[in-house]
């Protein structure tokens, strides 16, 4: 299996980049931006510069805007060009833990049952009172009812994407840091999957895209940086529910050492996620139709979401720029 960890960074190499570098299964790829040190090396590590981000022969390469963490994008379709058969999505201030492994269904897994809309995951993984980036507001209190809900999964369950936890300082938004900001270091508790109309949100910490959805992996450019990654993957779950796949979540893999923040300018990138987040989630599931193609259905999403002003106009010619990129790395197949 071809695994790559793709990363994007604007500081020397961190302990986490140094670590990823150092796992013999996976190929690591740092994409940089304006603000990265100019004499950044690491050995173990391919290194995306601005300089060679623009000679890069895709479209996205001048069309991303910089600064923005949606540059990332240039790291994944150079893993997909390379051959890559799975992609772990995340950032250089989570450290792993130990070797990071490809989660599977096994006997212990568990599945949340369908319908029950937004559930707080970390629900299963703790008892502190904790929420994930991304979960609408009006939900930070609900109960832990759904929690006696979940059933066995069956091994017939195809998960294409996971998302692993962190600790320490785990993804949670500036609200939690505002009032609380106490660390979190969640249970063991092995794999739970999502049925289809339950909803979590998810990230780009440490998660797992397989070969299917490499087109999933789209961060909307014309949104925060706050709110990129968890548009997508409202985007992706609808998606996902239309192909019969299942979004998993497993035990913390990585621990974040989180880069400085000004939680107040986190706050205000957030504004927009916490406005839209189920409306965004409505608008997709309304424009979706199961005998589509996924890129057919990313586009009829992001279209959707333009004509309601979630993003801008220019995400379209960015999402068609991204597809048309994906194609000639070889990202796309014939029933996607």
């Amino acid at each position: 299996m071809n695994q790559y960890i793709v990363i994007t960074s604007i500081n020397q190499p961190t302990r986490a980049v140094k670590a990823f570098a150092s796992l013999s299964d996976w190929q690591t790829i740092v994409v940089g931006d304006r603000k990265s040190p100019s004499d950044w090396n690491c050995e173990g590590v391919d290194f995306l510069s601005v300089n060679q981000q623009t000679s890069l022969d895709f479209k996205l390469s001048h069309l991303l805007p910089f600064n923005h963490y949606c540059r990332k994008m240039l790291g994944y379709l150079v893993a997909i060009q390379k051959g890559a058969t799975v992609i772990f999505d995340t950032d250089d201030d989570n450290i792993p833990k130990n070797e990071i492994k490809i989660p599977t269904v096994d006997l212990k897994t568990v599945l949340i049952p369908e319908n029950l809309g937004f559930v707080n995951i970390y629900q299963w993984y703790t008892q502190q009172k904790i929420w994930p980036r991304g979960l609408p507001l009006n939900c930070v209190k609900q109960s832990t009812n759904w929690i006696t809900k979940i059933i066995p999964a069956t091994d017939d369950c195809e998960v294409k994407i996971w998302q692993g936890l962190a600790d320490g300082d785990p993804d949670v938004d500036a609200i939690y840091r505002l009032t609380n900001n106490s660390p979190c270091y969640f249970q063991n508790r092995g794999n739970i999957l999502l049925g289809i109309n339950t909803v979590v949100p998810f990230n780009s910490q440490a998660t797992f895209f397989h070969r299917d959805c490499l087109p999933l992996m789209y961060l909307p450019a014309t949104v925060s940086f706050r709110f990129t990654d968890i548009l997508r993957g409202i985007v992706a779950q609808p998606i996902l529910w239309c192909k019969g796949w299942h979004l998993g979540f497993t035990n913390p893999i990585v621990f974040q050492d989180r880069n400085e923040h000004d939680f107040m300018k986190d706050f205000e990138q957030e504004i927009p996620m916490f406005l839209q987040v189920e409306k965004t989630l409505e608008i997709v599931v309304e424009a979706l139709n199961p005998s589509m193609k996924i890129t057919e259905m990313l586009t009829a999403a992001y279209s959707a979401l333009s004509e309601y002003k979630i993003v801008d106009v220019e995400e379209i010619e960015l999402l068609q720029a991204w597809l048309e990129d994906l194609s000639m790395a070889g990202g796309i197949s014939t029933n996607t």
